[in-house]
């Protein structure tokens, strides 16, 4: 039924129901598949390992078979792993050494899109993502994740500010949303979805102590659109900005992208592959960039640069604060 919904019913692909790996070499070795796909190691259990199927030294054997497998006939084997509530893979970290390429599957139940993540590759650069949409009839590529995270964004409101990151070689512009309420708590809350609330804490020190703008006895809200996980430092900028506006009740003109690292001192540094992301924003209709000084990158035509040496001049000119 499922191969029916998806129009693959007439796809050349067979399906085994065996879990005893001897049985799935012994037929691999037959059919000789252009690719193998097992799912779960964690559920193959090899008979001359005496321990359950899904411990350490089974899930070991079992990898170190297939890998051999792979390599001896030239199949592509791909292995599903189980993950942990942490979302890293399950079970012995040997096996990510043992194989060439770790990919992540990574999805929030809420949101309609999928991110694989290349977080090792022996042949090819990690940190590369594909996007894809869950629909009804499977997963789409998005062959534009930019315009797609973007794409239910409305009129500026407070709070909200647009980032041109990177994702491996790929520039994604996402949207982070930020809310400042007064706390009835002695301690305010500080929840962050999609970024590092270490990160969090210290753009909001580094505004407190360098800026004079506090935010004690303010809960924050910080959050990534579309399910989004940005890690890189480029965002400080654009999280500074959300908070700002937020506090403020001010919003940023629509048509404008942030990205800057912000150092303890509260000097904005400057970041990698700044013409890429210039140009992916210029390629979605933004007309305004707000970046470091220190980026020497000229600027990408129809698109004007507002640069800044440090973290008060940019909140002087931009919230006439600071």
């Amino acid at each position: 039924m499922r191969a029916q919904r998806l129009g693959l019913k007439d796809a050349p692909v067979r399906l085994g129901a065996e879990t005893n790996l001897r049985n799935i070499l012994t037929t691999l070795e037959a059919e000789q598949p252009q690719l193998a796909i097992i799912d779960s190691i964690q559920t193959m259990w090899v008979d001359t390992v005496d321990s359950a199927p899904g411990s350490v030294s089974q899930v070991r054997a079992a990898a170190h078979e297939l890998t051999s497998f792979a390599k001896r006939k030239g199949v592509s084997v791909i292995l599903v792993g189980h993950v942990t509530k942490d979302g890293q893979i399950a079970g012995p970290r040997v096996v990510e050494h043992m194989v060439d390429t770790v990919l992540y599957f990574e999805g929030e139940r809420g949101h309609q899109f999928r991110i694989l993540r290349a977080v090792k590759n022996r042949f090819g650069p990690a940190d590369e993502i594909g996007v894809f949409e869950m629909t009804g009839a499977g997963l789409q590529e998005v062959k534009n994740p930019s315009a797609l995270f973007l794409s239910e964004r409305g009129e500026p409101s407070p709070g909200s500010v647009v980032f041109s990151g990177i994702e491996g070689t790929r520039p994604v512009l996402v949207e982070f949303q930020a809310l400042v309420a007064p706390s009835p708590h002695s301690q305010p809350r500080r929840t962050v979805v999609g970024w590092d609330s270490s990160r969090l804490a210290m753009i909001l020190a580094v505004l407190e102590a360098r800026c004079g703008i506090p935010f004690a006895g303010l809960d924050v809200y910080l959050n990534v659109a579309g399910g989004m996980k940005v890690s890189e430092p480029a965002a400080d900028l654009a999280v500074a900005a959300a908070l700002l506006s937020a506090r403020e009740d001010a919003a940023l003109p629509k048509d404008t992208v942030v990205f800057g690292e912000i150092s303890l001192s509260g000097a904005l540094r400057s970041v990698s592959q700044t013409e890429n992301r210039l140009k992916e924003a210029q390629k979605l209709g933004f007309s305004t960039a707000i970046m470091p000084k220190g980026d020497k990158a000229p600027a990408t035509a129809g698109l004007a640069a507002k640069r800044y040496d440090d973290l008060t001049a940019f909140v002087g000119d931009i919230f006439g604060a600071g």
